[in-house]
């Protein structure tokens, strides 16, 4: 696979249907506050795990995740590791969620980055996901897959914001040719281009 900006890196991840199974914007439950807390739980795990501990959250709301004492909720969230610690910062998170927005659909209107990147735990990636996947940003998530991948290609970065960019860029270049694909919807084509790089990964 040769390519020499992320347009072509699409456009040949594209013709390998990599998410012909998949939801429309590759993470499940897209726009949900499960992505919120999906993206803090699969934080050095497996995702096989973190669905584990999601289906133990399954019914539970912003609301009752902020009330809870953190002994309990590391024992719903046990199978994804490190559970104590995500206990306490799922908590902490949620209540400042209450905090500063009220509600989860405001929070998702108006929350940016550095808010984001403020709270405990979350990181480049992690804001990123939630940005993109719970809020329907238009932001291009870039993880362990895609830097993997890009380096085997001899495309090495000095930071998770360079590798965004670049990965962004191509796309925001040849937007004409693309956004017909993707029902002109920027969020949708960056869901979709993180997803595919992740699922061709898995198979390598």
């Amino acid at each position: 696979m040769e390519f020499s900006n992320s347009y072509e890196l699409l456009t040949e991840l594209r013709k390998k249907e990599l998410l012909r199974d998949k939801p429309k914007y590759w993470w499940p439950n897209y726009g949900s506050f499960e992505v919120v807390l999906g993206a803090v739980l699969t934080q050095n795990t497996k995702w096989e795990n973190v669905e584990k501990a999601l289906e133990n959250l399954k019914g539970y709301t912003l609301e009752d995740i902020a009330s809870f004492a953190p002994e309990y909720l590391a024992v719903l969230i046990k199978p994804a590791g490190f559970y104590n610690q995500k206990s306490k910062r799922l908590i902490m998170l949620s209540r400042n969620i209450l905090r500063d927005f009220g509600d989860f659909e405001n929070f998702q209107k108006n929350v940016d980055r550095d808010w984001l990147l403020n709270q405990k735990g979350i990181g480049f990636e992690t804001a990123d996901s939630i940005l993109c996947y719970a809020c329907g940003r238009e932001t291009m998530v870039v993880d362990a897959y895609t830097k993997r991948l890009l380096k085997k290609k001899g495309y090495e970065f000095e930071s998770y914001d360079e590798m965004k960019e670049w990965c962004e860029r191509g796309v925001l270049e040849d937007w004409d040719k693309l956004k017909d694909i993707y029902e002109d919807d920027l969020n949708l084509c960056f869901s979709r281009f993180h997803g595919k790089i992740v699922e061709f990964m898995k198979k390598k």
